[in-house]
């Protein structure tokens, strides 16, 4: 049931087995393929080079921005996308033993689904039916438009005047995306900083330079929304009231358990309404499995994929149950500035009263940032000043997440700060050499 991740279960090794396929949508590819992580960096790459076109000047090229046609953009991405999400179906659907149903599932019985009055019964189910945008009351009862990172990108012209509910990373890169193609962005955001989760030290950054970029409301919540289509007013706790042709509300997302009637299925849902799995993805109910932004509590395409190995191992081989590990998880944000962390926050080792040692070396003190005239970059680490073990890593700047990933490699390998800085050869001057300045300084 579901055919992002979920769609990479079923491999050749399934051939014996009569298998189906539940997807509502007429594509296949989910969240990240359609509407998520891969559009979304098609388009935040080309917001990228409408901003490095702009800031030429400071590289002593002088160049002009003449226009960035916003739908031969959306043309493109889509164009490329969406055949595949098209094919994808198609080939499953031509496959010996596959089935493919059309429509929306729900429990009638253990392992047993009604799909919209189709019943469809299993040995074994794998739930895979991702997450959907949270819409807060204010807007979804206003009975006006608005737009969620679903829709916003199948615009047909961007906005002149976007407001951005929310500030996680979602509103961020679509923020950066429409800015860069003209439109005034404003953010509001119910936390004190942007990108809350992050590091104090970026969250605090990246907030300084979206102010300078984007109107920021910050400590505010959307209390009701007014006007008409194209002509929306967005009233704020604190009485302001902001002008927009276009609302978009990006704060966050929520899993889609609660739509499958799991309590039917035997299959229990936590607190924060993801469906309970164990460390091999079985739920509670006997022959049920579940996996990515439905289950996990770190909702991201790569762990997603990884839980997907993980199931489609355990449903072929039952006495050799394999886990996925969530422990060192990275994560990045395709704004401007890129930002990557993995691992512990500084806030979070001081809440768990850990013991740590902090290392931070900026962009510009590196031959390559210097190159890049880059005054905002850093690279900080934490580590464990005993076992010199990395703790955590946060990096804002330019390939902020390539640059993490050999930092990702010793946390998961349990490679020391001093080996990973000492034995490998760090190539000079290229940018990699941050990272190895903010090791040394560990």
């Amino acid at each position: 049931m579901g055919t992002g991740s979920g769609n990479m279960v079923v491999d050749s090794t399934f051939a014996d087995l009569d298998v189906a396929f539940v997807e509502e949508e007429q594509r296949f590819g989910g969240t990240c393929l359609n509407v998520g992580c891969i559009p979304t960096k098609m388009f935040a790459h080309t917001a990228d080079l409408a901003t490095q076109i702009r800031s030429a000047g400071s590289f002593d090229v002088h160049a002009d921005l003449r226009d960035v046609s916003w739908p031969a953009v959306r043309d493109r991405v889509f164009g490329r996308l969406d055949p595949i999400a098209r094919d994808s179906r198609r080939s499953r659907a031509d496959t010996d033993g596959i089935t493919v149903h059309t429509g929306t599932a729900v429990f009638t019985g253990p392992r047993e689904l009604d799909v919209d009055g189709d019943r469809v019964t299993a040995d074994r189910i794998v739930l895979a039916v991702g997450s959907r945008p949270v819409v807060p009351p204010p807007v979804a009862e206003s009975g006006l438009p608005y737009e969620t990172s679903n829709t916003v990108m199948h615009l047909d012209a961007p906005p002149s005047r976007l407001v951005v509910l929310g500030g996680g990373y979602i509103a961020a890169e679509l923020a950066h995306v429409f800015a860069s193609v003209g439109t005034d962005v404003t953010i509001v955001e119910s936390a004190d900083t942007l990108l809350g989760g992050q590091d104090e030290q970026v969250a605090h950054a990246f907030t300084e330079l979206a102010a300078k970029q984007h109107t920021v409301h910050l400590g505010r919540r959307l209390t009701e929304l007014r006007g008409r289509p194209g002509e929306l007013e967005i009233v704020l706790d604190d009485g302001t009231r902001i002008g927009a042709d276009t609302l978009l509300v990006a704060t966050g997302r929520t899993p889609n358990g609660d739509r499958l009637d799991p309590a039917e299925g035997g299959v229990e849902l936590d607190d924060g309404g993801r469906i309970v799995v164990d460390a091999h993805q079985r739920t509670s109910a006997e022959g049920v499995w579940a996996l990515g932004d439905c289950s996990t509590s770190v909702p991201l395409k790569h762990v997603a994929n990884r839980e997907a190995d993980v199931v489609r191992h355990n449903l072929r081989h039952p006495d050799d149950l394999r886990t996925a590990r969530h422990d060192v998880v990275p994560a990045a944000v395709f704004t401007a500035p890129q930002i990557a962390a993995v691992g512990a926050t500084e806030a979070e080792l001081r809440d768990r009263g850990a013991e740590y040692t902090r290392s931070s070396v900026d962009y510009a003190d590196t031959a390559f940032g210097w190159a890049l005239e880059d005054p905002v970059g850093f690279c900080t680490l934490y580590a464990d000043p005993t076992s010199g073990l990395l703790l955590g890593a946060h990096i804002l700047g330019p390939d902020a997440p390539v640059l993490i990933q050999p930092l990702v490699v010793a946390m998961t390998l349990g490679i020391p700060a001093k080996d990973l800085v000492d034995q490998p050869y760090w190539i000079h001057p290229a940018l990699t050499e941050v990272v190895q300045q903010a090791l040394l300084g560990l």
